[in-house]
């Protein structure tokens, strides 16, 4: 028989899944024309940060291989989302930054989106969402090593 530990481990993290499974799959049929996930996710990094980064620096953070990067970086850049120039201090670098259609394109997705994740977090209660936050947040820097 299971320990309650891990008993209580195996629940959490089926629960977290499954939330994660379901979570994506509204997001993403919320999403504009042409965008995915993916682009959503980069482009509201860069949103956030404001600076360029490198696409071995976006690798790392969405915890994706260079080459997973690189094909989405090619899609943004294709799609007129993001710049990628040259890092001038170091040929051997690139630098991404999100251009202004791309910063529409991701504010246009927040708009999107923001009703559909508002609607859960109304059902569930803004005070257990609230509280759940801190949790959730130390789950994730605790996986992810930091």
């Amino acid at each position: 028989m299971a320990e309650p530990n891990e008993s209580l481990a195996v629940t959490l993290f089926s629960e977290i899944l499954m939330v994660d499974q379901l979570a994506r799959s509204t997001v993403a049929k919320g999403l504009p024309k042409g965008m995915e996930l993916s682009h959503f996710s980069v482009l509201n990094h860069l949103a956030h940060t404001g600076q360029e980064k490198t696409p071995a620096q976006l690798a790392r953070v969405f915890h994706l291989t260079r080459g997973a990067m690189t094909n989405t970086l090619g899609k943004l850049e294709w799609a007129g989302w993001v710049h990628i120039r040259p890092d001038w201090d170091d040929a051997r670098r690139k630098l991404v930054s999100i251009s202004p259609s791309g910063l529409a394109a991701r504010n246009a997705a927040v708009a999107a989106i923001t009703p559909l994740i508002a609607d859960v977090v109304g059902k569930v209660g803004q005070d257990r969402v609230r509280a759940a936050l801190p949790v959730l947040r130390e789950m994730r820097i605790r996986l992810s090593g930091d």
